[in-house]
């Protein structure tokens, strides 16, 4: 399956570690190399990555990074980027016909997460990888876009700012036309064009799913404190290996 990754923004958190947020190194190893090795694992055979922001310098490591791990890279240059993060998704759909994944350049996490979307069954529209754990520490509540279900997992409601949640959005997305869609509308009808103003037009109309990750771990490796948390995590995986 082919994977989408939104890598368009600045990342000012960050710039104290790298000019451009998607080569910030996380153990040694850039954060979107991270990325695209972990899909890689979970069974993805071609990635588009859409860049903004230094984008020649992100696009030349890209090219590094697709020979070396084998892996097909195709860029797609969003000139909107600074706009929302949904913008950078519609600049990519002419190179998205049917289903596919759409992650974060910023996001780490645990490859079966993907293998089991990839996996999924039914005929949902859009699905939400999901973290029902409120009380994760790995987690930045301030920064975090919740999620609200119904039985069955439906998605009822999605954004930063709602009060009644009963997950998180992990940034994982199994996704297609629908998603693509629902963005265009949102855009047309005066919009920002957010990855989460579109997922919450798909929840009104009933066609957003969220999966349950369970106890995996993924982190959005937004500033130096998730930076932190993320490296701890890394160095665990190790210890528990030797």
């Amino acid at each position: 399956m082919k994977a989408l990754i939104v890598a368009a923004g600045q990342g000012v958190r960050l710039r104290g570690l790298a000019a451009s947020k998607p080569l910030a190194p996380v153990g040694g190893v850039a954060l979107i190399e991270r990325v695209i090795a972990g899909a890689g694992r979970a069974g993805v055979s071609e990635f588009v990555v859409v860049t903004g922001y230094e984008g020649e310098a992100l696009e030349t490591r890209l090219a590094e990074i697709s020979g070396r791990l084998a892996l097909p890279v195709t860029c797609v240059f969003n000139p909107q980027w600074r706009g929302a993060n949904g913008v950078s998704v519609l600049a990519a759909a002419a190179l998205l016909p049917g289903d596919f994944l759409l992650m974060m350049a910023d996001h780490l996490f645990d490859p079966s997460i993907l293998a089991d979307l990839i996996a999924l069954e039914g005929d949902a529209p859009v699905v939400l990888a999901v973290d029902r754990r409120l009380g994760n520490p790995l987690v930045d509540l301030e920064d975090v876009t919740r999620v609200q279900t119904a039985a069955g997992g439906a998605i009822t409601r999605i954004g930063k700012l709602i009060d009644a949640y009963d997950a998180f959005d992990t940034g994982l997305f199994r996704a297609g036309p629908a998603l693509l869609d629902a963005l265009r509308a949102d855009v047309d009808g005066g919009g920002a064009g957010s990855i989460s103003a579109g997922m919450q037009r798909l929840a009104d109309a009933g066609q957003a799913q969220a999966f349950d990750i369970g106890d995996r771990f993924w982190i959005d490796v937004d500033d130096a404190t998730a930076m932190e948390k993320a490296e701890g995590h890394l160095q665990a995986e190790r210890a528990d290996r030797t």
